[in-house]
């Protein structure tokens, strides 16, 4: 017997035909003698709605009453799976993540889980219930009142149920059947990953992957979570229940890099269109102008990703450079312009016709010689670099937007990804 963690996103519950196809999932899970929790989404949609009514409401709104409004989503999907469970026969229950409680910051709106107390739902498997959790939200104990996680945060909530249950696998059912080198939809020949490290999953998703939520590939990297891709579109009877002896046979599998037997140099090709540019030029060049920069940008939670800064060529004046969100730009673009006289003099371009595209592999700790031939490979197209940052397993460029599939495919084919 097996304590699974199944995670089912907005798509897979999109609608109650969707949702019978989740609890067949389930019920497989269950009928095979395994202890189950289940993760859920809000309906495909639904969270775009709520958080339209907000902003319809008022542009300037209350976090917290943002959050209580948003977070009625996944209490939909929740009670309609539990209902849809017993019509099956399978004893279950919902849980808002304040019945839990799921606690969190009191960052509303894009709150860190800090605790999960596992009694109620241990109670609840042990009793032989499927316990049906809200993902995206907790409880913030100094006020009790509901926070979110933010967008994508459902992946969070599970993987801190699976560590706060010491389940043996979190899956988490998507769209799609596993990891792949880089998106199909623009690389035919992308292939699926059976397994891929925890730290490649992390860059993968930092660099543009939607797969699987930034935070919680953190979370299960910290814990040690092993973590499945699955998808929740092929039929339940065609997958085989989880067991201990056979959890890497289907989807992709997010572990420690020790499991990986034979590590290619490159692993995937991500990529982000949703980067702005942001130059200041004519910035004086002394010691703290950088501070005077990225702090007011960092007090209002404004995520830089990718800084160059050039040498000045007359000591006094130097032009720095950097990416954030596209949808950031205005309010980056505010700050700024509200810290100037803190800042000083400096003019600005700024620009959202971007893309961020990014070589990853721990295979790169080894292996020299893949920036070089990565900015050739792009030169030999005519693709100009605009800017560059680079980790320990990744290297990431800057490009204009009209070139990032073309990027993307003389990437994929440069390091040998394509598929037979």
């Amino acid at each position: 017997m097996a304590l699974v963690v199944m995670k089912f996103g907005g798509t897979s519950v999109a609608n109650v035909e969707r949702i019978r196809n989740v609890a067949a999932h389930v019920k497989r899970e269950v009928d095979a003698g395994n202890k189950v929790a289940v993760v859920v989404s809000a309906m495909a949609g639904a969270t775009n709605q709520l958080v339209a009514w907000v902003n319809e409401a008022s542009q300037l709104h209350d976090k917290r009453e943002y959050d209580a409004v948003v977070a009625s989503g996944e209490q939909v999907t929740a009670g309609l799976t539990a209902i849809v469970l017993q019509s099956m026969g399978v004893k279950a229950r919902s849980w808002s993540g304040w019945q839990i409680p799921i606690e969190t910051s009191d960052a509303h709106g894009a709150a860190r889980i800090l605790n999960v107390p596992a009694g109620k739902l241990r109670a609840s498997l042990d009793a032989g219930e499927v316990a049906v959790v809200t993902g995206f939200q907790g409880i913030e104990p100094e006020s009790e009142r509901v926070a979110t996680l933010g967008r994508g945060g459902s992946d969070t909530s599970a993987v801190a149920v699976a560590i706060a249950l010491n389940a043996d696998v979190c899956d988490i059912y998507t769209d799609v059947d596993g990891v792949y080198t880089t998106d199909p939809r623009i690389v035919a020949k992308a292939r699926r990953l059976p397994k891929v490290s925890y730290e490649e999953m992390l860059e993968m998703a930092s660099s543009g992957s939607k797969v699987l939520q930034t935070r919680s590939v953190e979370l299960a990297m910290g814990h040690g979570m092993r973590t499945r891709v699955l998808s929740s579109f092929v039929a339940p009877a065609d997958m085989q229940p989880v067991s201990l002896d056979n959890l890497d046979t289907i989807g992709t599998t997010v572990c420690s890099e020790d499991e990986i037997v034979e590590q290619q140099v490159v692993s995937g090709i991500a990529y982000a269109k949703d980067e702005a540019k942001v130059t200041l030029l004519k910035v004086a060049d002394k010691p703290g102008v950088a501070a005077r920069i990225f702090g007011p940008l960092a007090d209002a939670s404004i995520n830089v990703d990718m800084i160059v800064q050039n040498v000045a060529a007359d000591g006094d004046a130097t032009d720095m450079t950097f990416t954030v969100q596209s949808a950031e730009l205005p309010r980056a673009l505010a700050v700024l312009d509200a810290a100037k006289s803190d800042i000083g003099h400096f003019e600005v371009k700024a620009s959202d016709g971007v893309a961020k595209i990014s070589v990853i592999g721990v295979g790169m700790r080894s292996h020299a010689g893949v920036a070089a031939r990565m900015f050739q490979a792009l030169a030999d197209k005519g693709i100009n670099i605009l800017a560059i940052s680079t980790s320990e397993i990744k290297i990431s460029v800057l490009i204009d937007a009209a070139y990032a599939e073309l990027a993307v495919r003389t990437l994929h084919s440069l390091y040998g990804l394509d598929a037979d």
